[in-house]
């Protein structure tokens, strides 16, 4: 239990960027994230390395963009529009958390595996793979602060989180196998048509799996699929709730993007949704950048990382660390902390990333950690902006958002920082010129 808690910005800095190498995830994240494999999150060296260009190659395409912003909008207009429109008609309460976290799903099915799950509809079916990835996520955070020999005991026994964690094992590996074996028929059917797999990115880890674990390729490319996921899904259906939230308490910031949608879109495409299909558009809407990165400071979807020094160091702080001794780095704290933010860090405040200019004030990663940093930084950082704007304009330009009155929202204890008890909002549709 020797941990070294911090969130001073010369040590993340430190530690994520200048002494990168010196501090890779280590064996003891391995044990306690081994949920996850040898994924892109959890691996290090050339695994890690073999993955980022992999994924890189796909997300940096120039057509990738497109297939992106067409897959949210059409799920948008699909799903999302229908469900809300829905709702707000016959005046029913909604865990808006859950349907961001069905959004995400679905789009994330759809862009790697080519399939729309359509967890997202008027049902809302269950599904247990949705169901059972909080589970996991909590258990994990809850093993960064017990004994090792303690977990484990659970583990053996079936106890506690560890048996909650082991039946979420079971489910998610029932539904990633059934998806790798779906997609190897598809992809087998796409070579005999002679149809390109040049964006698709199952398929180029498919190709991996078989150049990395010949042995084994489904492993591996089961690890790469739940950190696909797990990033996808989770982290951007946390962030927009938390967004949503603090537009319901923060209604004049709410008012202004409405205005800068309304200034930099006409009504058609607005209501078509047919929007930002070119990708210079996105910075038309400067506040609701803004507004997105005053939430994700406040509110960092992945509120810790976990590191642990190849070799004893000592970081600019002066603190001493052993050989594979634990390293948190507190992103939650950094976002509130006056001496990085100021005396109003508590404030959301979007105009804080706005220059004089107008234009968005740029922060160092070490500072503004919502992304990571260094070369472990988020390649999906444009994929979230994307969908979360499409999101967020379509949602501000058609509906109110209300909190159900008495609904608590509190952080949830987990690795990412969902709200514990959901987001339960009744919907209204916003009139003409309101």
């Amino acid at each position: 239990m020797d941990v070294l808690f911090t969130c001073d910005p010369a040590n993340v800095n430190y530690i994520l960027s200048k002494n990168f190498t010196n501090y890779p995830k280590g064996p003891e994240f391995g044990k306690i994230f081994d949920i996850l494999g040898e994924g892109i999150f959890s691996s290090d060296g050339h695994l890690w390395e073999v993955q980022r260009r992999t994924t890189m190659s796909i997300f940096n395409h120039a057509q990738f963009y497109d297939m992106l912003q067409k897959t949210v909008g059409e799920k948008i207009e699909k799903a999302l529009i229908p469900l809300l429109d829905h709702v707000s008609k016959h005046g029913i309460e909604v865990d808006l958390q859950d349907i961001f976290q069905r959004l995400a799903f679905d789009n994330i099915c759809s862009l790697v595996l080519d399939h729309d799950l359509q967890s997202l509809s008027l049902d809302l079916p269950y599904i247990p793979y949705q169901k059972v990835v909080p589970d996991v996520e909590e258990a994990m955070l809850y093993r960064h602060f017990v004994p090792e020999s303690i977990w484990k005991l659970q583990r053996w026994i079936k106890s506690g989180k560890e048996k909650t964690l082991s039946k979420a094992r079971e489910t998610i590996d029932e539904f990633l196998y059934t998806c790798i074996s779906m997609k190897r028929k598809q992809v087998a059917l796409k070579n005999s048509e002679h149809i390109s797999a040049e964006l698709d990115l199952s398929a180029a880890y498919m190709e991996l799996a078989y150049k990395e674990n010949p042995e084994n390729p489904d492993k591996f490319f089961r690890d790469a699929l739940v950190n696909i996921m797990v990033g996808a899904r989770d982290t951007t259906s946390t962030a927009l709730s938390w967004f949503f939230w603090l537009l319901w308490k923060n209604p004049r910031t709410e008012s202004k993007i409405l205005q800068e949608i309304k200034t930099n879109f006409n009504t058609e495409d607005l209501n078509n949704c047919n929007l930002f299909k070119k990708k210079e558009e996105m910075h038309k809407l400067v506040y609701l950048h803004a507004a997105l990165c005053e939430s994700l400071r406040l509110f960092p979807p992945v509120p810790l990382n976990h590191k642990a020094p190849k070799q004893p160091d000592i970081l600019p702080s002066g603190h001493r660390v052993g050989k594979n001794s634990k390293i948190l780095l507190s992103f939650y704290s950094m976002g509130r902390m006056e001496d990085i933010w100021g005396k109003d860090c508590l404030e959301f405040k979007p105009e804080r990333w706005i220059t004089e200019k107008g234009d968005i004030k740029h922060e160092p990663s070490y500072k503004f950690t919502a992304f990571n940093a260094g070369p472990r930084a988020c390649l999906g950082k444009d994929m979230a902006f994307t969908q979360m704007k499409i999101l967020a304009t379509t949602i501000i330009h058609r509906y109110s958002i209300q909190v159900v009155a008495g609904h608590p929202i509190v952080p949830k204890g987990s690795v990412i920082l969902e709200m514990k008890y959901g987001f339960r909002i009744r919907v209204e549709k916003r009139s003409e010129g309101k």
